[in-house]
């Protein structure tokens, strides 16, 4: 087990394989950080809420109403809609360096984001987080038990990392059989390619030709085709 070795903040890393037998390593993160990322999202909120009583307060009775509505969003669909839309971060995650994803590395959905959220009901219990707490304690990837149900995962992700880890796409088998090293690298170019310039990807891509048939744009997409086939990405 891998750890950053600092108390509660230590870290491990979970290793998942692809149904081609590719290892992923996903940098679970400890409960510390996660318990930072949390408080700002909450000052996040509070000031929301604050901001609204404000200047609903002068509608009267239909202020009140707006009020309760935009109460229960901020606090309930915040997490879900951030989680679900932005690439798995809510704004504190984002500052902390973190985002969610599911228990095979892909981008989380919405289902996967309500369950995890609504079963912070259970975690709350009986106060203070305490069985969420307890939970990320216990368990070897730090989850608490709404990432359990929910199958996700909360994950160290690089600075200017937007979590977009291989998008949607076509698959593609390659054509002839790769060793594993050779799989390695290629999802690891077609998950960083968003980081490259176009020029930069299509030069990197010149080097697969053998293996693509194609250079350019078209050779970019033909490896980032191939990666969502050997991470089982097929539908």
């Amino acid at each position: 087990m891998a750890g950053r070795g600092r108390g509660l903040m230590l870290d491990t890393a979970r290793e998942i394989h692809t149904p081609e037998g590719v290892p992923l390593r996903l940098p679970a993160a400890g409960p510390v950080p996660r318990a930072y990322a949390w408080l700002i999202d909450l000052l996040l909120r509070l000031g929301l809420v604050l901001l609204a009583s404000t200047t609903l307060g002068v509608l009267g009775r239909m202020g009140t109403g707006l009020y309760l509505v935009l109460l229960f969003v901020v606090f309930w669909g915040y997490p879900v809609l951030f989680e679900a839309m932005w690439h798995g971060r809510t704004p504190g995650k984002r500052a902390m360096g973190l985002r969610v994803v599911s228990a095979d590395g892909a981008p989380v959905g919405w289902m996967a984001a309500f369950v995890r959220n609504l079963m912070r009901t259970v975690d709350m219990l009986p106060v203070g987080y305490a069985f969420g707490l307890a939970a990320t304690l216990v368990d070897p990837w730090s989850r608490r038990l709404g990432d359990i149900v929910a199958r996700t995962l909360v994950v160290h992700a690089p600075r200017g990392d937007d979590g977009r880890v291989l998008a949607p796409a076509p698959a593609l088998a390659p054509e002839v059989a790769l060793l594993p090293v050779e799989q390695a690298a290629l999802i690891a170019f077609a998950e960083r390619a968003h980081t490259l310039t176009p020029q930069r990807q299509e030069e990197l891509a010149g080097i697969a030709v053998p293996l693509t048939g194609a250079d350019g744009a078209p050779g970019v997409a033909r490896l980032a085709a191939m990666a969502q086939w050997l991470l089982g990405r097929r539908a």
